[in-house]
């Protein structure tokens, strides 16, 4: 069973059939969606902080999502909404994501940067501190600089698919057998 402990007062709370592995860490001021999946190792760390996840959004192995002392000169909140992937080993600390985005594998979004609706963060790339993207494009390196907009074949094929498989895989884990296929 998931770790999940009151901090500060604050008890994480968890939506509707989401999916929590045996090794994931909820901690504090977390809220998590109805259909979300957090997976093996991540880590929610809502001890100094609020952190908000949407519907439908999967936080995958090993990812570490935190934020800044809420009384600190500059505090940070990590928000993210409905639709999102966030990839193995990612970083998020006291990121605002939108809706329908894909945050690739070890990725690092930094306090206070605004992720809007529709965009893919590449692979290990670094999203600075205060950082203000466009919507619905691809930024990529270190530190991330925008790629180009995001097209909607890519929306679909890459955004919007991580969401529903990882809704799909899930219900293996819930369900006790790893039966079935994703929808092509």
């Amino acid at each position: 069973m998931a770790l999940i402990r009151e901090v500060r007062g604050h008890t994480p709370v968890i939506g509707e059939n989401t999916f929590l592995a045996e090794t994931a860490v909820i901690l504090g001021d977390v809220t998590i969606g109805r259909d979300c999946s957090i997976w093996y190792n991540a880590v929610l760390r809502g001890d100094v902080n609020k952190i908000v996840i949407g519907d439908r959004t999967n936080i995958q192995d090993g990812a570490v999502l935190h934020t800044i002392y809420d009384k600190a000169k500059h505090p940070s909140q990590t928000i993210i909404g409905n639709d999102v992937s966030v990839g193995h080993n990612a970083v998020v600390h006291g990121a605002r994501i939108g809706d329908n985005c894909l945050i690739g594998m070890g990725a690092i979004l930094l306090d206070n940067a605004v992720i809007p609706s529709g965009c893919i963060i590449a692979a290990g790339a670094l999203v600075l501190s205060n950082a203000q993207l466009e919507p619905d494009s691809l930024y990529a390196g270190v530190p991330a600089k925008r790629i180009r907009a995001v097209t909607l074949e890519q929306r679909e094929e890459i955004v919007l698919r991580t969401a529903r498989d990882y809704m799909h895989y899930a219900s293996w884990f819930r369900d006790g057998a790893a039966e079935g296929e994703p929808e092509k």
